[in-house]
């Protein structure tokens, strides 16, 4: 037995050296940004970071607790000088880095005053596929929303350097949530995103959808006294934002009949419930022919 267990052993401990050593490195807290909803971004440097589009890292923060390590998704992307989370205050640990970042005082908080973090990561997760298509489906819901920040603005970036060697082609984006205040920082990206698009002349390369989950019926006969304006008045964007849950059938059938004979894919952050039903649409909706449409999925969970 030990021939079989002293293997894995020894690269199990070789891997916690590693992290080990990767969460020592120094890292410096260049800003801090509040954002509606007590919800706070933090954007930091490292020496010889590196990153891919929707990976996570683990934080540490000594002055709060020094053994609590939790993981969060990076909203920058790879061509930003920095590497960034968002952090929702939603219990003792967010709420003791929002009050050690200073964010709880009025006053400026000086640089060298902010706590020191300690950052193991980046991890991968399949959103790193992304740019392996022409066509994809990004699907996020709540909080999954995050790793498409980093997708969105790292398919900006290249769009804009070098928009001709891009190979992905067509972005279709689903956002549900059942209350987007939380995430206002969000639809702030996806108001700019929209608006450089038509500065360019290419709205249609960003396709996307807002589905409001949770509403009462205040909140309904706003929307129907507001509905004819020509921004939506809950995100601010020009697409409106939709009531309910969307109909996986028919927008897969959409796309296939709009992308016939590509190779489109779908990715999805969040829960399982939901993965289940968008893994069977994809494979009903994809054709036995090699030539057809093929939805291929891919998933994180939370």
């Amino acid at each position: 037995t030990w021939k079989w267990v002293v293997g894995p052993m020894v690269l199990y401990l070789c891997e916690r050296l590693v992290r080990f050593w990767r969460s020592q490195q120094k890292v410096v807290i260049t800003k801090v940004v509040i954002h509606p909803f007590k919800t706070i971004e933090l954007q930091m440097m490292k020496k010889g970071f590196k990153m891919e589009v929707g990976q996570y890292i683990f934080v540490k923060c000594p002055a709060v607790s020094k053994l609590e390590w939790h993981p969060f998704t990076l909203t920058s992307a790879p061509e930003e000088d920095y590497f960034s989370i968002h952090v929702r205050i939603v219990g003792d640990w967010t709420e003791g880095l929002f009050n050690a970042c200073g964010c709880d005082k009025q006053a400026f908080q000086e640089a060298w005053k902010l706590p020191k973090i300690a950052v193991d990561g980046p991890f991968g997760t399949a959103s790193e596929d992304v740019f392996s298509y022409e066509i994809v489906m990004l699907v996020g819901a709540g909080i999954g929303v995050t790793p498409f920040a980093s997708v969105l603005k790292s398919v900006w970036y290249k769009y804009c350097h070098d928009a001709t060697n891009l190979k992905l082609k067509k972005i279709y984006f689903y956002w549900l949530c059942r209350d987007t205040h939380a995430f206002e920082w969000f639809a702030d990206l996806l108001q700019s995103l929209e608006a450089q698009m038509q500065e360019r002349n290419n709205a249609g390369f960003l396709s996307y959808n807002i589905y409001l989950t949770g509403w009462d019926e205040s909140q309904a006969t706003h929307f129907v006294m507001h509905h004819e304006e020509e921004k939506d008045v809950i995100t601010g964007l020009k697409q409106k934002t939709l009531y309910g849950r969307p109909n996986w059938e028919n927008e897969f059938k959409t796309i296939a009949g709009q992308h016939p004979g590509s190779r489109i894919g779908v990715f999805l952050c969040g829960p399982e419930g939901l993965a289940e039903t968008l893994n069977k649409q994809s494979i009903s909706n994809s054709e036995a022919d090699p030539r057809g449409v093929h939805f291929i999925f891919n998933k994180e969970n939370f």
